[in-house]
C-alpha cells in the first residue's frame, strides 16, 4: 500500500537509495516521502535498513546511489554538519551527547550565545536551556554535568537540543525508551508542537502503540527495502507487524505476543545466587534476592527504584557498604573481575556507553570477556579467538558482513546479541539482563526472548530487569519488586499478576484484591530503574 503526499507537499524525497557494506546490501532501493508538518513513523526490524537510510538523511554516511529531495531541491550532504545546517536535526538512540558538560552546554554545542561577539553568555544559556527543558516539563539545574543525570533525563536533554536548533526536519530514533509516562506525554506535547509550527518528525519507535497516538502515516522497511508507505489510521497494529516480519497477518495472530513460555514457579536445590541486604547508598538502601539454577528472576519497579543499582552492585561495579553477595554459598567478591571469576556475566542496559565498543569489531567485542584465557604472555591465540566468534555468531543468529565489521554498524539486535555471546562464551552461571529487549524491535525481542528461555532450560541462572510488566510475568518464575531501593515484595505462581504487580511497584505492597482491569490506572508508570 502507497499513499504518497502530493508533490507540493513535500518537504523530503528520498528515492532508490542503496547502501552496501562489505558487498552485503543494507538499503535496496529504499525510499521515503515526508510532507510538511507531519508526524511520520519509521518502523521494521532490527536490520531492516532504518539506521542505515536515517544515518544517510543526517549526512552519517553516503549513500551508493539513489536521490534525495529537500524543499524541491536535490541534496547530499557531506557530513552531519552539512544536514544540521540544511534543517536536519537527529537526536540517536543512544545518547550522543557530552556528558561531561553542563547540559546548558550540551543544548547550545556548537551555536553558544556570546555578548559583544566575543564573550560566551552563559547567562543566557542557562536562562534559555532552563525555558527549553520547562517545555517538555523538566525542572533541572542546567549548569551540573549532563552525566551526573539518569538517561531519562540525558534523552530529553537531547530532544530539546534539536528543538532548540530550528531545525524543519527532526528525526528522532527510539526516543521514548528510556521516558516514563509523563516524560512520554511531555514529550508527544512537544512533537505536536513542531507539527503545529509546520516542522516535520520522523519517529521511529518499536512501541506500535505509540505511533498510532502522535504519527500522520507510516513507512514500514524490511530487508533493506521500503514495503509499505501508508496513513496510519489505515494499517492495523496486526497489520504492521505482519509486513515488519514479511508473514500473513493470520500467522502472525497465532503465534502471539511473546516468545517466553510460561515459566513454572518452583525451584529445586540449594539457590545459585543469594543476595542480602544490599546497600550502595541512597539509591539502593535494602535489596535481597534469590536465583537458583535454571531460573528467571525478574527485577521490577518504578524509575528510581534502584533495580540498575542493583545489577551493578551484584556485578561489583558498585562497592557495598552492606550487605553480601553469594554464589553457590561462597562469597562472590567486590569487583567485576571477582564476579567473573564466580561465573557472572552483566548485560547493562546502556549498550553504548557500557556494553559494547564501537570502534572495534564484532569478533573483538564477542570475545572481550574471554581474552584472558585467549591469551598467553600477553598474546592473543587468533585462530582460538576466530573459532569462538564464528560459533557464537552462528548460534545466536548474528546478522553481520562478517566478524571484522565494526560493531557501531550493526543494528541494535544485533549488537545486544553479540554482548550475549560476549558471557555465553565465557560459560557463566548466572547472566545478569538489564532491559535486554529496550530500543529492539519485535522480531529481535522475540528472538532475544527466546534464546534467554533456551539458556534458563539448560541450566543458565537469569536475572533479568525489565520495564514491560507483561514480560516480566510471562518470562520469568518469580519476580523481585523494589521500591525506593528496597525489597518490597515477591511475586510467584497464583501471586503473580498485573494487579498485584503495578500495586507492589506504585504503592510499595501487592495490590489487595485489586481487578486486572484496574491495571490502566498504574500500567503508565511503569519504566526503567
Amino acid at each position: 500500500s502507497c499513499t504518497m503526499p502530493p508533490a507540493t507537499d513535500e518537504l523530503l524525497t528520498a528515492t532508490g537509495i542503496c547502501k552496501s557494506y562489505d558487498g552485503v546490501a543494507a538499503l535496496r532501493d529504499a525510499r521515503l516521502h515526508l510532507r510538511r508538518g507531519e508526524v511520520h513513523g519509521l518502523i521494521g526490524q532490527n536490520g531492516a535498513g532504518k539506521s542505515t537510510l536515517i544515518k544517510i538523511l543526517s549526512g552519517a554516511v553516503q549513500a551508493d546511489s539513489g536521490e534525495i529531495r529537500l524543499g524541491g531541491a536535490p541534496v547530499r550532504f557531506a557530513n552531519p554538519i552539512a544536514a544540521q545546517a540544511a534543517g536536519i536535526a537527529t537526536i540517536h538512540q543512544e545518547i550522543s551527547l557530552v556528558p561531561l558538560r553542563s547540559v546548558a552546554e550540551n543544548i547550545y554545542l556548537g551555536r553558544e550565545p556570546r555578548r559583544c561577539g566575543f564573550w560566551l553568555d552563559r547567562a543566557a544559556m542557562q536562562r534559555e536551556s532552563a525555558e527549553l527543558l520547562a517545555r517538555f516539563g523538566l525542572q533541572i539545574d542546567v549548569s551540573r554535568a549532563l552525566g551526573s543525570f539518569n538517561i531519562a533525563t540525558q534523552q530529553l536533554v537531547a530532544v530539546a537540543r534539536a528543538v532548540g536548533s530550528r531545525a524543519r526536519l527532526v528525526i528522532m530514533d527510539e526516543p521514548t525508551s528510556s521516558l516514563d509516562d509523563r516524560e512520554v506525554e511531555n514529550l508527544f506535547g512537544a512533537i505536536r508542537r513542531l507539527k503545529a509550527d509546520g516542522v516535520s518528525v520522523v519517529l521511529i519507535s518499536h512501541r506500535l502503540d505509540e505511533l498510532y497516538v502522535v504519527c500522520d502515516r507510516v513507512t514500514v522497511m524490511r530487508d533493506g527495502q521500503t514495503v509499505l508507505e501508508d496513513d496510519m489510521a489505515a494499517v492495523s497494529k496486526l497489520q504492521l507487524v505482519a509486513t515488519m516480519l514479511g508473514r500473513d497477518a493470520d500467522e502472525v495472530a497465532q503465534a502471539g505476543q511473546t516468545a517466553f513460555t510460561q515459566r513454572d514457579a518452583a525451584r529445586t536445590g540449594a539457590p545459585l545466587l543469594q543476595a542480602r541486604n544490599l546497600a550502595t547508598g541512597p539509591r539502593l538502601r535494602d535489596v535481597s534476592l534469590e536465583v537458583g539454577r535454571g531460573e528467571i528472576v525478574g527485577l521490577g519497579g518504578l524509575l528510581g527504584s534502584g533495580r540498575t543499582e542493583t545489577a551493578r552492585a551484584l556485578f561489583g561495579a558498585d562497592r557495598l557498604s552492606a550487605g553480601q553477595v553469594q554464589m553457590g554459598g561462597v562469597p562472590a567478591g567486590r569487583t567485576p573481575r571477582d564476579a567473573i571469576r564466580a561465573g557472572i556475566g552483566f548485560c547493562p542496559e546502556d549498550r553504548k556507553a557500557e556494553g559494547i565498543v564501537p570502534e572495534l569489531s564484532v569478533r573483538e567485542n564477542l570475545t572481550l570477556a574471554l581474552l584472558p584465557r585467549l591469551a598467553r604472555l600477553g598474546i592473543v591465540d587468533s585462530a582460538a579467538q576466530a573459532r569462538v566468534t564464528d560459533e557464537f555468531i552462528a548460534k545466536l543468529g548474528i546478522k553481520t558482513a562478517g566478524p571484522n565489521q565494526p560493531i557501531r554498524e550493526l543494528s541494535g539486535g544485533n549488537q545486544q546479541k553479540v554482548l550475549l555471546a560476549r558471557w555465553l562464551c565465557t560459560q557463566p552461571q548466572l547472566l545478569i539482563l538489564d532491559e535486554p529487549t529496550r530500543g529492539i524491535d519485535v522480531g529481535a525481542k522475540a528472538e532475544i526472548q527466546r534464546l534467554i528461555d533456551t539458556l534458563a532450560r539448560d541450566g543458565l541462572g537469569v536475572l533479568m530487569i525489565s520495564s514491560e510488566v507483561e514480560e516480566l510475568i510471562e518470562g520469568c518464575n518469580r519476580v523481585g519488586v523494589l521500591c525506593d531501593g528496597v525489597s518490597v515484595a515477591e511475586l510467584s505462581g497464583a501471586t503473580l499478576t498485573q494487579a498485584q504487580l503495578l500495586g507492589a511497584m506504585a504503592h510499595g505492597e501487592p495490590a489487595q484484591g485489586e481487578p486486572a482491569r484496574d491495571k490502566a490506572a498504574r500500567g503508565a508508570e511503569t519504566t526503567r530503574g
